[in-house]
């Protein structure tokens, strides 16, 4: 029997460097997975799922098995699973769609649910981003930057990548960490709002990225949703075809 639910998650960050246990971070995850797969009848993932991953022409990263072995079974069960590519997880290409049956989109999407409409994006690519972040983000995105990168021994890249974002997660300060929360949070906040007043069919904004759970109403009526973290706190959010909650996975 089909489920009646749609269920939202972003930043999990699965094989972080910074994490304590990523073992057990993945198994809290796939935890969660089949605790909805007989409720779900559409998981969308927004971005950052994986800390780290880049897709070689013929070989993947390892690991993720329970992970990517759960998304494989929610799939062919019938559950519809969207990925929209967030920063860290931006270098997903053919693998992941054709071996586990889930649709990858770099966002941001409009998706029709249960007759309301979505804006969907891990939160990225909405709104005035700051000049070095966009910057940083088409060399990312640019085909030819993306051959070269691929033409590196992944013994080098992958160190890289792990330690670099180890290092920017560590090293910021928080009061830095808050003021790129606070930053962010009024670039989306802006965004849905007049995005809001031009396209009043839009009647929930979703995204992740920020860290921080929020579920809100709009100046124009509508709803505003940022999914929060699995580093600290198992966030999600859950959709019953009217309303949009706002849950913590095992909440001690």
């Amino acid at each position: 029997m089909a489920g009646k639910y749609t269920y939202f998650i972003s930043d999990t960050h699965l094989g972080a460097a910074y994490l304590s246990n990523p073992l057990d971070s993945e198994r809290r995850v796939v935890r969660w997975l089949d605790s909805i797969k007989h409720s779900a009848k559409s998981i969308y993932l927004l971005g950052d799922i994986i800390d780290y991953w880049f897709e070689y022409r013929n070989v993947v990263p390892r690991g993720y098995v329970r992970f990517f072995g759960k998304l494989a079974e929610l799939a062919d069960s019938g559950i519809a699973i969207t990925w929209i590519t967030g920063n860290h997880d931006i270098w997903i290409f053919d693998y992941l769609p054709s071996e586990l049956g889930i649709r990858v989109i770099d966002g941001p999407i409009i998706e029709e649910i249960d007759g309301h409409r979505f804006l969907l994006d891990h939160g990225d690519k909405v709104g005035k981003q700051p000049l070095p972040y966009r910057i940083m983000s088409g060399i990312f995105h640019n085909r030819i930057c993306q051959r070269l990168y691929a033409a590196i021994h992944p013994r080098l890249t992958l160190p890289f990548a792990t330690g670099w974002s180890k290092s920017n997660r560590v090293s910021r300060k928080p009061i830095n960490i808050d003021c790129d929360i606070e930053c962010g949070l009024k670039i989306v906040r802006d965004f849905s709002q007049e995005h809001s007043a031009k396209h009043p069919d839009i009647d929930f904004y979703i995204y992740g990225h920020l860290h921080i759970a929020i579920n809100e109403i709009l100046p124009t009526g509508k709803r505003m949703a940022v999914l929060g973290e699995w580093i600290s706190h198992s966030t999600f959010a859950t959709f019953d075809g009217s309303n949009l909650s706002l849950q913590e996975f095992e909440k001690d």
